[in-house]
């Protein structure tokens, strides 16, 4: 197993399968000694979570751990185009929140992703990170987490 494996087997998770893409794309690609994901979705068994907008349908709490969902999802992305110990550096996370007016708490909510990162790559889990409030995400979700991470060559 690998060290990325191992440190989510601790937390009670493994890599899950890469989610199926929901229209015309793929799920990560490698490229110039980066693997870019697209956005993923908290799908859990080819199923999305939940559905609608924090701080309406979804509160805070719950959209935190949907992130973290939604992370997972795009470290089975990276895994879908490299070895996860092949992985030297989390370099960039987007996080879209779909947001109630007047819902500002997005970074709370984005730290699901980021801790989850922290805690699968240690140190190398460190990132920049933009986290954005949208009126609406594909299929209703209430997250959707997107990942840059720099490789060994």
């Amino acid at each position: 197993m690998s060290a990325v494996a191992d440190r989510l087997a601790a937390l009670g998770l493994s890599v899950p399968p890469v989610a199926k893409p929901v229209a015309s794309y793929v799920p990560a690609l490698a490229h110039g000694g980066f693997v870019f994901t697209s956005g993923q979705l908290p799908f859990v068994d080819g199923a999305l979570v939940a559905t609608g907008k924090v701080g309406a349908e979804i509160e805070p709490g719950q959209a935190h751990e949907l992130a973290r969902t939604a992370a997972l999802n795009a470290i089975a992305a990276v895994a879908s185009v490299v070895d996860l110990d092949d992985v030297v550096q989390v370099v960039k996370v987007g996080v879209f929140v779909a947001s109630a007016p007047g819902f500002t708490a997005q970074p709370a909510v984005a730290n699901g992703a980021s801790d989850l990162f922290a805690a699968a790559f240690g140190s190398a889990g460190r990132h920049a990170r933009s986290a954005v409030g949208v009126a609406e995400l594909p299929l209703g979700s209430p997250v959707e987490v997107e990942l840059q991470v720099a490789v060994r060559p």
